[in-house]
């Protein structure tokens, strides 16, 4: 609400027009006789009038909220499961925005059910209850009057957004795509373990279309972070023989791929040693203590008065092990 704003810019109290709204409409039982009578027919009909709930504003950009009467209730539709949001706004000053504020309220509703869980957008009915000094109200409450061509606005937001799906463009579509062929290609084809067909493909398009350098690298980098290709560092070196325009380029990335290769296979080795040996002391160690222990019980034996190779026969031990025994 204008009201709440000085012109200046700097926040103001909610006027007294706002708070005494305010005090009414979030009465549930006055904001259903407020619905009843304001609401159209057919959006009444849709509405179970039981189910009337009064919402938290919270949700609302911190930047909007001295604009905001927050005042939002949710009811459940008539058929069923579904969720329709009344979104209950008070003006005393006219805006020429008011109509993209309200739209932008309902969009944060909006999110706000998703955010609770819920799979599909509610159905939110923003109302604007004007109580000013001009009369009558002066602008439109259809959001789609704020922009210059309003049919134009109309037919792209109520319609399907353009959709790019590079899975389903052909490869020879792709491939006139001019400076955007190279990265759409790779982009379809990332997931492929075998990138060996594409590397003609994107050879070409590399000596065709103008690539900077940055575009070139960012384009290898997203290869090798992105991709699944078994060998990064050779589909590297062969596109640099065949593209001698970025040849030095290509070549530096290949070899920075090949010296990282080279590190990792050391610190791999490392600690696959580290490893090993650790498993090997590990091992070390249970087989010196089943010895320890057959050596306590040979000994035992001896001091009962058994004869030596009677002992050895009983604890598998061997003369040399056996001769550690300190009687």
């Amino acid at each position: 609400m204008s009201d709440k704003k000085a012109k200046g810019g700097k926040k103001t109290s909610p006027t007294p027009h706002d708070l005494a709204f305010k005090q009414f409409l979030t009465h549930p039982d006055t904001a259903r006789d407020f619905m009843q009578l304001h609401l159209p027919s057919e959006l009444q009909a849709v509405c179970d009038f039981n189910t009337l709930k009064l919402e938290s504003g919270s949700f609302i950009e911190e930047n909007l909220r001295p604009y905001f009467s927050d005042v939002l209730y949710s009811l459940k539709t008539a058929a069923g499961d579904a969720y329709v949001h009344v979104l209950i706004e008070h003006q005393s000053t006219p805006d020429k925005h008011m109509a993209f504020r309200l739209f932008r309220y309902a969009i944060a509703a909006m999110q706000r059910h998703l955010d609770a869980g819920h799979k599909k957008l509610p159905l939110v009915i923003p109302v604007l209850f004007y109580t000013g000094r001009r009369s009558p109200y002066p602008y439109s409450t259809r959001w789609l009057d704020e922009f210059a061509d309003p049919v134009q606005a109309e037919k792209l937001y109520s319609g399907h957004f353009p959709l790019v799906d590079v899975t389903v463009i052909p490869d020879d579509e792709i491939m006139e795509h001019r400076s955007m062929a190279a990265l759409t290609l790779l982009q379809k084809h990332i997931h492929q373990r075998d990138l060996a067909e594409l590397l003609d493909r994107l050879a070409t398009l590399l000596l065709k279309e103008h690539v900077t350098g940055q575009q070139l690298a960012s384009l290898i980098n997203y290869l090798i972070q992105a991709g699944e290709t078994s060998d990064a560092e050779a589909f590297v070196r062969e596109l640099a023989q065949r593209v001698p325009k970025h040849e030095d380029a290509l070549m530096t990335i290949a070899q920075q791929l090949e010296q990282k290769g080279i590190e990792k296979g050391r610190a791999e080795g490392i600690q696959l040693g580290r490893q090993e040996g650790r498993y090997e002391g590990r091992l070390e160690g249970k087989l010196e203590g089943k010895l320890e222990g057959k050596l306590e019980v040979a000994r035992t034996m001896l001091q009962n008065g058994l004869d030596r190779n009677t002992v050895m026969k009983m604890t598998g031990l061997g003369e040399e092990e056996l001769a550690r025994i300190r009687h």
